[in-house]
């Protein structure tokens, strides 16, 4: 039996199912921050600035808030907003919809609910590309973006918003700033905590059970929020099995090597062959 093969019989006889996804499932459905997207929607951003991917923009220390908004207006509307053919995410709900499943996942660009997953079996545990927080931040409430983000996007001119799109925060009046962790001032608002509570349920209440441990495209950035702790749930239960799919980093330690399936490859067409 193929790797691929044991993979399809887990996902049907399994009592449950974790996914846990990574930068490397969006990848995958054609979420890439570089090559035709990115000269697409910031050509004018590469030649003035010479990098050449949208990550790198991102860190990019642009000289006005105008100009940064404009940026990041794009950037956010081309990876949360914006529809592209989602078939992987589409395949991927069909194969587990039937299932008692969960996804926790580093991901912040909303695709699973766009595919049809139930948001009360999803936890977002880095943010959402859809949310503003204040940047201070004085309180813990976050704010959804699509509308200030589609008018950003409209009323800009030569790489710049207008001074009064800026967004500030309704509480304090600094500026406001994305719901994304990448320092200790990212605010895990009630609906983060929600999510971690069902999501800790979920893990205990199918404790002792058949479940696969299903791991998409999960490097090695944060290996502590998903890749350790399925290592560990899996060696601490015996009828647990981990799947790991990744193109070029698909790998199971020793410990639970008997109990693990590892596939290098495209995530999109590994999963279209288990359909």
């Amino acid at each position: 039996m193929t790797e691929i093969e044991k993979l399809k019989a887990e996902i049907k006889s399994a009592d449950a199912i974790v996914i846990g996804a990574g930068a490397g499932l969006s990848t995958a459905a054609g979420f890439t921050y570089s090559g035709e997207r990115f000269e697409r929607f910031f050509p004018d951003f590469e030649a003035k600035y010479g990098f050449h991917d949208m990550y790198s923009g991102g860190f990019y220390p642009f000289a006005t808030p105008e100009e940064m908004w404009a940026y990041w207006s794009r950037f956010i509307w081309c990876n949360r907003y914006m529809d592209i053919d989602n078939v992987t995410y589409k395949t991927l709900f069909e194969l587990v919809k039937d299932k008692d499943y969960f996804v926790i996942t580093t991901n912040v660009d909303h695709q699973f609910q766009k595919a049809g997953f139930d948001k009360k079996r999803l936890f977002y545990t880095q943010g959402d590309y859809g949310l503003l927080q204040c940047s201070e931040p004085c309180h813990t409430e976050t704010y959804d973006n699509e509308e200030i983000v589609k008018d950003m996007i409209e009323f800009q001119e030569d790489m710049r918003i207008p001074t009064e799109l800026i967004p500030k925060c309704p509480k304090c009046g600094k500026p406001m700033t994305m719901n994304l962790r990448s320092d200790d001032k990212f605010v895990e608002d009630e609906g983060w905590h929600k999510a971690a509570e069902r999501y800790d349920n979920f893990i205990r209440t199918r404790s002792g059970q058949h479940i696969l441990f299903l791991e998409l495209g999960v490097g090695y950035n944060t290996p502590v929020i998903i890749k350790y702790p399925f290592w560990k749930m899996t060696a601490q239960n015996p009828k647990a099995v981990y799947a790991c799919l990744n193109f070029g980093e698909a790998y199971a330690p020793d410990e639970i090597r008997e109990q693990s399936i590892c596939i290098n490859g495209d995530i999109r067409e590994v999963l279209s062959k288990i359909q």
